[in-house]
């Protein structure tokens, strides 16, 4: 053997020596990130998980394909990196195919979340799995040959046996509007849909009653001035972005619904399944709310509606519909007393705080501007982030302007009044901060100018606002 030779010799062995130690320590670290041991594990799956986890991480992922079926076909419980990587390098490589190959590739990805449950039930859960599968069913319809019907009946066995694990607000959305096709194809009557978008809403205000109620202390927090931590800045931004996410889907529903639900097609049903349903608090809630929210409360079977829930169930909610009635007669005074025991008989802070809101709501519609706002105000006691009722108590300043004020001038000031109301919204509720910043901008428009202030040379001066708002504005300093 030749020097030169031997020396190669020397440097292949280093050199294979070095790539067996890099790869053992890239081997301890990626076990340990996923808290996973490799003791008397088979050599071919630990260089095969390697090959995948280099390719991903490198974003290789059309290479990091071949390791990774073979590590999952070969040790499909060696680690959790399988699942949470192969995920990913599959959806690539769906994306990319097209026909039977992306059929087959989607149905794989259904398998192989199948299989992360089935060994590692502590990273998966039967509910997300099913999730994941009726959210790619209804995105791929098409491509995996299913009608409307079959993915439907994905999306409502996962609502009936893991309601808990449907969170998905595109989800929701799809699996009320899967129905509403199946209705105007004739497969399903209008009952059904309106039963349906009852259910869905309600797991809508379940969601955000949740999100809401975490929300809240962090609003309380910064309302006193306390300045939040890093980690509650991401809370509460999370909990932001699922709350708006929710106010879209319900949006969404609401518009999908449409036309069906309206007076001409609510007043038929609930007049012909009255007497069925007359002693079943749940169906009169629900059709109360309906005709109530479609504006169908002229019709004589609204009253005939509201008389029956409250005899069956009498609550809050049942008071708050006979108070509306009452408004809506004239009878202002013992409206309001309905009004007071509704909110009264409520004892959850996130109900009240709704049940009051909807109060406010009534009375607004009816100029009763004063109480309106007690019963905002009260809203917002019980829950701070309800950044609407600001912006309901700024639109009420605003359109009092002129009732309000001795002089042009003061009448003027109530905008500015009216503004810092605004803004408030967009503080306490993120999802409203533009819109808030809006209205606010609009309303700061027709407060006196900067030149009207240097004419009178009031800046400063506190003007004490009459009428019922009976409040006071500080004139900006120029």
């Amino acid at each position: 053997m030749t020097v030169g030779s031997k020396n190669v010799n020397i440097i292949n062995r280093n050199n294979t020596k070095t790539m067996k130690t890099r790869i053992t320590l890239i081997l301890v670290a990626f076990f340990l990130s996923f808290n996973i041991g490799f003791a008397q594990q088979d050599e071919e799956c630990m260089l095969n998980l390697t090959m995948m986890s280099e390719f991903y991480k490198s974003k290789k992922l059309d290479e990091a394909y071949e390791p990774f079926m073979a590590v999952r076909n070969k040790c499909p419980k060696f680690n959790a990196a399988i699942y949470v990587y192969g995920e990913k390098i599959l959806m690539h490589k769906i994306d990319k195919a097209t026909g039977e190959e992306k059929k087959a590739l989607l149905n794989d990805l259904m398998k192989l979340w199948d299989q992360g449950l089935e060994h590692y039930p502590s990273r998966y859960t039967k509910g997300g799995v099913m999730q994941n599968k009726a959210m790619l069913m209804f995105d791929h319809k098409a491509d995996l040959g299913l009608n409307d019907k079959q993915v439907y009946d994905v999306f409502d066995n996962l609502f009936k046996t893991e309601p808990d694990s449907f969170t998905n607000p595109k989800g929701l959305y799809a699996y009320f509007s899967l129905l509403v096709d199946m209705n105007a194809a004739g497969q399903v009557p209008v009952q059904d849909v309106f039963n349906k978008y009852d259910d869905v809403s309600d797991k809508i205000a379940k969601e955000v009653e949740n999100y809401t109620l975490k929300l809240n202390p962090l609003i309380e927090k910064e309302e006193a001035g306390t300045a939040l931590t890093d980690k509650e800045e991401k809370e509460k931004s999370s909990y932001n972005s699922y709350l708006e996410a929710y106010s879209q889907v319900s949006g969404s529903i609401d518009s999908k619904q449409g036309a069906l639900a309206n007076c001409e097609n609510l007043i038929p049903i609930y007049t012909r399944d009255f007497e069925t349903n007359k002693n079943d608090a749940v169906w009169l809630k629900r059709a109360v709310s309906r005709m109530y929210n479609k504006e169908c409360t002229d019709d004589p079977l609204y009253i005939k509606l509201v008389k029956a829930y409250d005899e069956v169930d009498p609550s809050a909610d049942t008071k708050v519909f006979v108070a509306a009635i009452l408004l809506k007669d004239n009878k202002e005074s013992e409206a309001i007393k309905y009004f007071n025991q509704a909110y009264d008989l409520e004892t959850d802070k996130l109900k009240k705080a709704n049940l009051a809101y909807r109060i406010a709501e009534n009375m607004r519609k009816k100029g009763n501007y004063g109480q309106a706002r007690s019963y905002y105000q009260k809203a917002l006691a019980n829950s701070p982030s309800m950044g609407k009722a600001h912006i309901a108590i700024a639109g009420m300043y605003a359109a009092s302007a002129n009732n309000c004020g001795d002089t042009n001038f003061n009448k003027r000031a109530v905008f500015w009044l009216a503004a810092a109301e605004a803004r408030k919204a967009g503080r306490v509720d993120a999802n409203l901060k533009s819109y808030a910043d809006g209205v606010a901008a609009s309303y700061e428009a027709k407060a006196p100018s900067k030149s009207e202030i240097f004419t009178c040379g009031c800046e400063g001066t506190v003007i004490n606002i009459g009428c019922w708002i009976g409040a006071s504005v500080t004139v900006p300093n120029l």
